[in-house]
């Protein structure tokens, strides 16, 4: 669906990939498309990519809902007002459930605040406003189980004590994520193209945490063990799983993989790579939560089993003499064919 609002300067794309196991649940992202041919096109071709992640992460996850996701186009610092977001609301509402929003890159809880005055098929809202709150606070934990699992299954214990983790994009999520490690004993050497953000992390962790000038030097660090992009899609392309040393590869970023093959060429270099989608769908788990009465205890119980998720996939993986991200695949698909009825 393309929207657009003159007024408020709106341009949207809201992309539903399956409803096979319920209404389409993914979030907004307002960002700017400078690509090629044009922002809109970019937007529609991230649009597009996203909801089929989000199809999977949600299966994988064992929820009763679909994968959509929406894009705002734009750059947030310029163009977001209360206006905008009440228009993009009604195009939402106007898919009558259809699809359910929820905050991502760009978006806070805030603004899903004001496009629920629009729109009831809202999530990610404030608790003042019914909602769960920030679900970067699940994603991290997710990605954590996700990140204990892959430890298990690489080197016999989830224990990430003395290991050494590299955190790309310290944000909504990369920041939580250093607070898991650090309270698990781990060594966290981070990077950020904000500097706001790094200085975040370091002045809450004075001595505990190191920094790479960029993502570059960051996947070179001599006995890196784990490498986490946490930023935008697309960070292990051909020339990063070359050089990459980490033997792990566990990241809240969506889309991490930058075109088919690499999962490939990750196995060939002999890195476990955990499947985005499986691991980071912590945030997911606590929006959909609060569709039903937000109970914190009992999402993120449910998000400890990425813990389990993460581990079936590689057992799969193995089992079938595939990549962990092509495994995950056919098991996504299988519960979304099993609830289509095929």
């Amino acid at each position: 669906m393309l929207c657009q609002d003159r007024p408020t300067g709106l341009r949207a794309v809201i992309a539903v990939h399956s409803t096979a196991l319920g209404p389409a649940l993914g979030g907004t992202r307002f960002h700017a498309y400078p690509g090629a041919p044009s922002p809109a096109e970019a937007a529609v071709r991230d649009a597009l990519n996203l909801s089929r992640g989000m199809s999977y992460k949600n299966a994988l996850a064992g929820l009763a809902h679909g994968g959509g996701k929406a894009v705002i186009i734009g750059d947030p610092a310029r163009l977001k007002t209360e206006e905008l977001l009440l228009a993009y609301g009604r195009f939402v509402a106007s898919l009558e459930g259809r699809y359910v929003t929820a905050c991502d890159v760009g978006t806070y809880v805030q603004d899903m605040d004001v496009i629920a005055r629009e729109c009831r098929w809202t999530t990610g809202r404030s608790p003042e406003q019914g909602g769960a709150g920030d679900s970067s606070v699940l994603t991290a934990f997710g990605v954590f189980q996700g990140m204990r699992a892959s430890a298990e299954y690489r080197w016999g214990s989830p224990d990430l004590a003395d290991r050494t983790v590299g955190v790309a994009g310290v944000g909504k999520v990369g920041h939580l994520l250093v607070d898991h490690l650090l309270e698990a004993g781990a060594r966290v050497v981070i990077t950020d193209v904000d500097q706001a953000a790094v200085r975040r992390v370091l002045d809450a962790h004075p001595e505990r945490v190191t920094t790479a000038a960029d993502v570059d030097a960051l996947i070179r660090t001599p006995g890196l063990d784990i490498y986490a992009p946490c930023a935008l899609g697309g960070a292990l392309d051909d020339r990063t799983v070359r050089v990459l040393t980490a033997g792990i590869v566990c990241g809240a970023a969506n889309n991490q993989l930058d075109h088919p093959g690499v999962e490939k060429d990750l196995a060939d270099r002999g890195i476990l790579y955990a499947p985005d989608y499986v691991v980071n769908s912590g945030g997911v788990i606590q929006v959909a939560d609060e569709l039903h009465g937000f109970d914190f205890a009992r999402a993120k119980a449910k998000a400890a089993l990425i813990h389990e998720t993460t581990l079936e996939i590689f057992e799969r993986a193995s089992a079938e003499g595939v990549p962990p991200a092509v495994a995950a695949d056919r098991l996504a698909e299988h519960r979304m064919a099993q609830a289509a009825g095929r």
